[in-house]
């Protein structure tokens, strides 16, 4: 035994059964890894003792591990929050990491003998100002504060002023004043009693007790009107009517659910996201969400723990209770953990998961901008798990046959090379040894060509081939990729236009991709291209072979006179309109006569 595992193993017999953290050392003394414990031996002991098949990440930890300590506390709960702290102070390899370092903005009420009411990134404890946030997104915060703003003659000077400058008339009235957007507080021509009526009503809207300043305003305006103060009284509904305003795009659910916390969890094989959400009176009034990047084997609930020790820590959440999707890891003191099933409560559950996945989404796109092929790999990989093949396919064939009423048969070959078109490996195939209408033997053709060829010259071989039809097609190709030997080398399906049929080989069951997934999409990109291009390709076949038959077959008239007129008149039907005098400045009497003659007849 090593001095390492034998050190190791001296601290595990040591070790107590109690709530606590541990940190992992590498042979540098670098913090690796921290973890917290509801014991700690057990939970200790049991990165030595286990083979951790399914965790290869965990075992390349525990090679790496040369000392470790630990730290008992209380709880889990405070052992949950050591931890926190600890991953962000050190940052180990190992430990899922928080990629979130943004300063949020809060709305500031300070503390003044006319307060002022501003958007601030700094939050100042002992100024005895209050600060109301953080907001997920400075625009949330900017139209909160525009809403109070316009409710409210606020002051927005930064001036000091105390009692002394305002009596001794230190400051002048400002524009704000004479606009109505201040009531003169630099002058004293407002009361600090009177505006800190403004002030409570601030307060209630930060504080999403919007509902009880709605209240208090109805009843303000009631009193004017019995009054006979109706200019007033217009003013009081006028702000009235935003708070309402306001209200109807914040309240979401029932307005009984107050002061509760919402967390809600997706992931991807990367990263965890949590969305948290705090509710007053059935209104949102905080909305965030953070990632953590993945290192080990971590489970859902273990991540679910960490998201709301951080953001109850973040946002200084005193709610008793919070709403999850499933149990986290650790067991919350003095808080009662909700995970609904239906009602209002899982309403709001949804709308937080509707948000975590959407930042997901966004981070992805993102992600994906800034680097084109991470999306087409991506695309490609979910491709291959859904068609169940063996290679990615990077690059993808995809075969359509045209003809109309028997005429002009041909095939069309579309690449895409990941995920995207490549125009310039399209083909064009027009079909010699079919003769009418036939799919089954068309693309039995256009495949042993394309591919024989492809093989004589060496060329590399697509990874997945898509036949444009069902089973009578998808069974032509494969019959002759067998003769070429290519067999069980190519992947290959076929779809049914009708109903999005994905057929595979020897299966009489269809495969039916869900209808938004990127995968069907990119098969009905591939179809409809090669549809395109063989639809354009034959119709151009039928216009050529109509320009000929129209020419070719007047007596006396050769290919170089042909050829002259069309370069002249452009079109057989300029030809047909052309008078005599003008054919024969191009071509002569005679021939112009025959010409003539001849389009002129209805047959023609």
């Amino acid at each position: 035994m090593s001095d390492t595992n034998r050190h190791i193993k001296d601290i595990l017999t040591l070790l107590p059964e109690s709530p606590g953290v541990y940190q992992y050392f590498d042979k540098e003394g670098t913090i690796i890894y921290v973890g917290k414990a509801k014991n700690l031996k057990r939970r200790v002991s049991s990165y030595f003792n286990k083979q951790h098949e399914d965790a290869p990440k965990t075992r390349v930890l525990v090679r790496n591990i040369a000392d470790l300590k630990y730290i008992v506390v209380g709880s889990e709960e405070d052992a949950l929050h050591l931890e926190n702290s600890l991953i962000k102070k050190y940052r180990p390899r190992y430990n899922v990491l928080l990629k979130d370092d943004k300063t949020y903005p809060w709305i500031c009420v300070t503390k003044e003998e006319y307060p002022r009411v501003f958007l601030t990134r700094r939050v100042e404890r002992g100024s005895g100002a209050k600060y109301y946030g953080p907001y997920a997104h400075v625009h949330v915060a900017k139209t909160v504060l525009e809403l109070i703003h316009d409710l409210f003659p606020l002051r927005t000077c930064r001036l000091s002023l105390t009692a002394d400058a305002v009596s001794s008339r230190k400051h002048k009235v400002c524009l704000q004043y004479h606009i109505k957007r201040c009531k003169g507080c630099c002058e004293g021509r407002i009361t600090p009693r009177e505006y800190a009526t403004y002030i409570d009503a601030v307060k209630h809207i930060l504080n999403g007790n919007t509902g009880r300043l709605s209240e208090m305003l109805v009843a303000e305006m009631q009193e004017l009107a019995s009054q006979l103060r109706f200019e007033e009284a217009q003013v009081v509904k006028e702000r009235y009517d935003l708070v309402e305003r306001y209200r109807a795009k914040s309240v979401v659910v029932s307005s009984v659910i107050n002061n509760v916390d919402v967390f809600s969890y997706d992931e991807d094989d990367n990263a965890a996201f949590i969305n948290f959400m705090h509710v007053k009176g059935g209104s949102i009034v905080q909305s965030v969400t953070i990632e953590y990047r993945k290192k080990l084997d971590e489970t859902a609930s273990e991540i679910l723990s960490l998201g709301i020790a951080e953001l109850r820590a973040r946002f200084e959440s005193t709610s008793r209770e919070i709403i999850v999707p499933f149990e986290p890891e650790v067991t919350f003191e003095q808080l009662h953990i909700t995970v609904p099933e239906r009602g209002d409560k899982r309403k709001l559950l949804d709308i937080s998961l509707q948000n975590a996945r959407q930042y997901k989404v966004d981070r992805l796109k993102q992600a994906e901008k800034l680097n084109p092929e991470q999306r087409a790999t991506r695309v490609l990989s979910r491709l291959q798990k859904d068609l169940y093949l063996d290679e990615l396919p990077i690059h993808i064939e995809c075969f359509d046959n045209s003809n109309i009423q028997g005429t002009n048969p041909v095939s069309a070959c579309v690449v895409f090379k990941k995920a995207k078109p490549s125009k310039r490996d399209y083909r064009h195939f027009i079909v010699k040894s079919v003769d009418g209408p036939n799919d089954y033997a068309t693309m039995k053709e256009v495949i042993y060509r394309r591919y024989h060829r492809l093989l004589e010259a060496g060329e590399s071989l697509p990874q997945l081939i898509v036949v444009d039809g069902g089973k009578g097609q998808l069974s032509a190709a494969l019959e002759t990729l067998e003769s070429l030997g290519l067999r069980g080398k190519i992947a290959i399906i076929g779809i049914a236009e009708r109903l999005e049929e994905i057929y595979f080989p020897e299966d009489s069951v269809p495969l039916y991709l869900d209808k938004n997934s990127e995968s069907l999409r990119l098969i009905q990109h591939l179809r409809d291209e090669a549809h395109r291009f063989g639809i354009t390709h034959h119709r151009d076949r039928r216009s050529k072979q109509q320009v000929v038959s129209s020419l070719d077959n007047i007596k006396g008239i050769g290919p170089q006179t042909r050829d002259a007129l069309l370069r002249h008149f452009k079109s057989v039907k300029r030809i047909r309109e052309a008078t005599v005098e003008e054919l024969t400045a191009l071509i002569g009497a005679s021939k112009a006569q025959k010409v003539k003659e001849a389009l002129s007849t209805p047959s023609q």
